[in-house]
């Protein structure tokens, strides 16, 4: 595969363009874009081939816009991704730490490097709308005493210095993206040979154990749920629709008896797609 063209939310340099190249390799033309929704119609209008979403972190948890543009769009999760993020303070060259006035990142970075931000003094810390994006603003503005909360890459493509390295609180920060597409066989099945999963939304009867029930059609057949998050129902205050990820290929016998007694139980479901585990990468 070659010239493959892939979304992300961002400016060049931010992490999701990493986890894109990391995914597919010298093939990647990564197209950056301002909002994750942007990726979807990308991806769904098939100006670009592939799509590539942070879903959640390991520190901070889920991504809820993104769960809610999943069950909007009809895409296919083809593949995923582990990330470790290596957050480092990026300024222009020759700008000492102790002339950094004002600090710009993320909200989850920002939260991610929390210690390291209150070591600091007279420091006024500020929410912007990417990493790589507040690399880029110090960059075009030339803000001698700012700095930007972003990646090694970042620093390297709108030629930043790297005034500290990995200063997130927690060296054990990892955040999984997903690789969206229009086709479900978009990529190889043998692309790696990683175990596989599923990931399906679900809604409920509004009914007492109803979300038992549901959820009791897995274990019944001995398959693993991996994660199961919730969001609320637009224009149905109180109810909600249900992600889950589970341990196996939807098109596996065992798998689909299980799909078969799932809709019994519920008012609607969406297969997202089997995809292999993905791995981890530093």
């Amino acid at each position: 595969m070659k010239n493959i063209t892939v979304s992300f939310q961002g400016e060049f340099g931010a992490f999701s363009e990493k986890a894109a190249l990391s995914f597919f390799g010298a093939a990647c033309s990564p197209v950056p874009r301002p909002q994750f929704r942007d990726v979807f119609d990308d991806v769904n209008k098939k100006r670009s081939a592939f799509g590539v979403i942070p879903i959640e972190n390991s520190l901070f948890g889920s991504i809820a816009q993104n769960y809610d543009l999943l069950l909007e769009y009809p895409l296919y999760i083809v593949g995923e991704l582990k990330l470790r993020i290596h957050h480092c303070l990026l300024a222009l060259p020759g700008t000492k730490l102790s002339n950094i006035k004002d600090v710009y990142s993320h909200p989850q970075a920002l939260g991610q490097c929390d210690a390291f931000l209150r070591s600091l003094n007279n420091v006024v810390v500020h929410q912007f709308y990417d990493t790589a994006g507040a690399a880029k603003m110090i960059a075009d503005e030339h803000r001698g005493n700012a700095a930007a909360i972003a990646s090694e890459q970042a620093a390297k493509h709108y030629g930043l210095a790297i005034l500290r390295r990995n200063i997130e609180t927690d060296h054990r920060n990892f955040t999984r993206f997903l690789i969206l597409s229009k086709s479900e066989k978009a990529l190889p099945q043998n692309r790696n040979k990683h175990r596989r999963k599923t990931s399906i939304i679900f809604a409920t009867k509004h009914s007492a154990g109803s979300l038992v029930h549901c959820l009791s059609v897995f274990a019944e057949r001995n398959i693993n749920l991996l994660k199961i998050e919730s969001r609320p129902i637009l224009g149905k205050p109180w109810e909600y629709i249900f992600f889950i990820d589970v341990d196996g290929d939807r098109k596996e016998k065992y798998f689909a008896s299980a799909l078969t007694a799932l809709s019994h139980h519920s008012t609607f479901v969406k297969i997202l797609g089997s995809y292999p585990t993905g791995k981890v990468v530093n």
